[in-house]
């Protein structure tokens, strides 16, 4: 067995490959990558996946739900995006009476690597027995098998949860994990107040609504049909701009059925992009905000009148009950 003392000094290019399920990516893994992309030509990251084994095993008793591989490869891939000489690359296992079948998935890892590979990094000592017999012309380097470089395991990630190791995660899992909180209501009821008073008491970000943005910059709120969709899809992509900066938890004002509500409202019309938009939306948690405070003329709202409030605030419930939404 060696350990990553050794350093590796051959003539040819050298390849190495760094493998694991990898659920959920953290700090450790990066750090061990980083150090084995250092120590060979070209580093093969291998994503061994197996849903059902995941799902009945490593997500049995988690805390978070299961991640797919189509996740766990995006993520190798964004933080290695500037790496040229690092690969990602996902193989499946299969198992043998539930055990995992090393062979046939050693087979698979040098199919897709295509070449010999000489180095295979681990953080487990005790795979050394496994790897002498299937890579037997490769050297075993074992990276920081006490986890000084960062003290976490994906297992403890899975059973205490993504935010009790938040420092831990690598900032586009982070953005993952991040939980998302909309505030909807009908106008003047303090969504935008609320959102950022919240965003400062918990240290993170806010998304204003889209809608107030779109017509500060027109200088009135004259209103066309085609304007919704754009409020729409300026909205959705602030809270994906949001969700890549946000500190555990972010807070919306506003999302795409209280946009169709103000369609509805303004020309009588509801929109099926605002539809289809709405069923595309998964947020953590809605917070609904009464009508029961003071109507503020801004320049920018039209629904004054209490019956009207009223009315306009049925209608929204009303939506937001055809949807599904709990509140």
């Amino acid at each position: 067995m060696c350990n990553e003392s050794i350093k590796i000094n051959k003539a040819v290019e050298t390849t190495g490959m760094f493998g694991g399920k990898f659920l959920v990516v953290h700090q450790g893994h990066v750090s061990a990558m980083q150090k084995a992309a250092s120590m060979v030509d070209r580093l093969h990251i291998i994503v061994t996946y197996n849903v059902e084994l995941e799902q009945n095993s490593y997500f049995n008793h988690s805390v978070i739900t299961p991640i797919s591989i189509e996740q766990r490869l995006r993520w190798w891939h964004e933080i290695t995006k500037d790496m040229s000489h690092v690969s990602i690359h996902a193989v499946e296992e299969t198992n043998i009476n539930n055990e995992p079948d090393w062979e046939s998935c050693a087979d698979r890892i040098k199919a897709v690597v295509a070449k010999p590979i000489d180095v295979v990094f681990s953080s487990e000592p005790s795979y050394e027995h496994y790897f002498s017999r299937l890579y037997p012309n490769a050297e075993h380097i074992v990276i920081d098998p006490n986890r000084q470089a960062c003290p976490i395991s994906a297992t403890q990630i899975r059973n205490e949860g993504a935010m009790q190791h938040w420092q831990h995660l690598p900032d586009v899992v982070k953005s993952y994990f991040a939980k998302s909180v909309v505030i909807v209501g009908t106008e003047s009821t303090g969504k935008s107040t609320l959102a950022s008073r919240l965003a400062e008491y918990y240290e993170t970000c806010f998304v204003a609504e889209a809608g107030r943005h779109f017509y500060e910059a027109i200088g009135a709120e004259i209103v066309i049909y085609e304007d919704f969709a754009a409020i729409a899809y300026e909205q959705k992509y602030k809270e994906r701009q949001a969700r890549k900066v946000a500190n555990k938890v972010f807070f919306i004002d506003t999302e795409a059925i209280t946009t169709q509500y103000f369609s509805m409202a303004y020309l009588d019309t509801r929109q099926a992009v605002l539809d289809e938009i709405a069923k595309l939306q998964n947020y953590d948690l809605w917070l609904f905000l009464e009508p029961d405070v003071e109507w503020v003329a801004d320049g920018l709202r039209s629904f004054g009148e209490v019956e009207v409030r009223e009315k306009n605030n049925r209608l929204l419930k009303g939506l937001l009950a055809a949807f599904g939404i709990d509140y």
